[in-house]
């Protein structure tokens, strides 16, 4: 009770903050859904084909991480951040507005990939904000961020379904090109002047052009409208905090100013028993200043080992995320399911809907079991859920709880794993950057990859891919697990406590 009354207090006095760091990642969730349902109209929008939109999804990954490097440049002061924050979800609406106007996919993969950018600055600095006000009481708040995601991933599914094309226009271009070259032989064998009516013939090519341009566009241009709101909040928020002129800078301080809060009084307790590599260092750390730091020389091959089986169990995992998300409408309008394009356009939605009810449900779980249970049953339900998918990959009906059973399992395997390694490692080295970095290149590779070999081999090795990915993500976790019981415990408390201040610097940014 007394630690529920502190996090109302704080939240009480960090209201417009706090509800602003969450709907910026509402904006974050709302782009980064969007593409799943809608694959099939921009395909034909850009006419492209499967492997070619693809690139899409990998330019989007590849900058959002690029763009969560990028965020830590903006991290220093409040002024920086907010403005940071400002541009990138205004950004999101602009390429929300701009899409239905890209008939070329590398001009559409370039688009998206600025939104990734502004995705990946959203990611770092929302986080190091909240971490900063909340510090120690900051993972209620973070787990409410997260939330947000799946809020603004369930809704962008259900915005674009009334809009979706009922029509494929591929097989209409293959129909087409076969009535064309009929009717050229006709007319060539007449001698006749009957040019017309082969013009006519050609005519039909246009409408599921038209048909992406003037439906799906318009829930492009919905998304844009509810986005814009978000940059208009962080805006007040600059208001407020006098942020909106460059002759005030003594705000500028404050985020400072906090952090030095949290890391003073620990450096005058511990300096004399510390030594100078353990210093406690504010900022969120990179991929690089963790490869860079040399604190970890004497460290057992154990300790690296756990860093690396953790990654690759989330670069499978939040791989089978992404990939699924994307690519789960194009699987369901395909045979042998051939269900509608209006019907599958809800299969996004189910995903991410049950992604965020599982989020709920880890909060009170993750008091009462172990996060390498949690890890466990996760990983072995993705297993279960995709053998099942591939047995009944004719029954629509168990597509749909199939779906809804992956978004449960999958959902709180980040968080999870993140407690489980750092707590092995007794927040010593840099387990959260690498795994942060292993779960984004699992999105970034697997979608690409899943798109290649869905175009190659079919739909039905949609499934397959998920099957393989699923145990291998299992097969690392059982590695992790014996590298867990060989590693060496620590036994030095002061250094313990120190490093999980900084640990805590650097805390999980969004997976999807």
């Amino acid at each position: 009770m007394g630690c529920d009354g502190r996090v109302s207090e704080l939240l009480r006095r960090n209201l417009q903050p706090t509800l602003t760091y969450w709907s910026v990642f509402f904006s974050f969730g709302l782009c980064i859904a969007f593409l799943g349902p809608t694959l099939l109209d921009l395909r034909c929008q850009t006419h492209s084909s499967l492997p070619q939109i693809s690139w899409v999804f990998f330019s989007q990954q590849l900058c959002l991480l690029l763009g969560s490097a990028l965020g830590g440049v903006f991290k220093r002061t409040l002024a920086q951040s907010l403005w940071a924050l400002f541009t990138s979800t205004l950004v999101i609406s602009l390429v929300f507005a701009v899409i239905p106007f890209c008939h070329d996919v590398k001009v559409l993969a370039s688009v998206i990939a600025l939104a990734g950018l502004a995705m990946g600055c959203i990611d770092t600095v929302a986080n190091m904000q909240l971490v900063r006000i909340y510090q120690k009481d900051s993972a209620f708040f973070l787990q409410v961020l997260h939330f947000f995601v799946g809020l603004g991933a369930l809704l962008s599914p259900l915005i674009a379904d009334p809009f979706l094309s009922e029509a494929n226009c591929f097989p209409a271009n293959n129909t087409v090109n076969a009535t064309s070259r009929r009717h050229v032989s006709r007319v060539l064998s007449q001698h006749h002047a009957a040019a017309h009516p082969w013009i006519n013939q050609t005519i039909p090519r246009l409408p599921p052009k038209d048909v992406t341009e003037n439906h799906v566009s318009y829930a492009f241009w919905i998304m844009a409208l509810i986005n814009l709101p978000v940059p208009l909040a962080v805006l007040l928020l600059l208001s407020k905090e006098r942020l909106l002129t460059c002759a005030q800078r003594k705000p500028l301080l404050l985020s400072a100013d906090e952090l030095a809060l949290e890391t003073r009084p620990a450096e005058k307790e511990d300096t004399s028993s510390l030594a100078p590599k353990f210093q406690p260092h504010s900022g969120q750390e990179d991929l690089f200043s963790c490869c860079q730091r040399k604190n970890f020389r004497g460290a057992p091959c154990s300790f690296f080992a756990i860093h690396i089986t953790a990654a690759l169990v989330l670069f499978m995992t939040d791989g089978m995320m992404g990939a699924y998300s994307a690519f789960v409408y194009s699987y369901a309008v395909e045979k042998p399911l051939s269900i509608g394009h209006k019907s599958a356009g809800y299969l996004p939605s189910l995903f991410w809907g049950f992604i965020t009810l599982g989020r709920f449900i880890s909060i009170p779980v993750s008091s009462r079991m172990r996060p390498a249970t949690m890890v466990f049953i996760n990983v072995v339900g993705v297993v279960v859920t995709y053998l099942m998918l591939l047995i009944f990959s004719y029954n629509v009906i168990f597509l749909f709880v199939g779906t809804a059973s992956l978004g449960l399992f999958l959902s709180s395997t980040f968080p999870s794993m993140l407690a489980y390694t750092e707590d092995t490692l007794q927040y010593k080295g840099c387990a959260t950057t690498v795994l942060v970095t292993g779960a984004g290149i699992g999105e970034m590779v697997l979608q690409m990859l899943v798109g290649l070999i869905f175009q190659a081999q079919g739909s039905y090795s949609f499934l397959v891919c998920g099957v393989i990915f699923g145990c291998l993500a299992f097969i690392f976790y059982i590695l992790l697990l014996f590298f867990h019981r060989i590693h060496p415990e620590l036994s030095s408390g002061k250094n313990m406590t120190l490093i999980a201040t900084s640990s805590t610097e650097h805390e999980m940014h969004h997976h999807p």
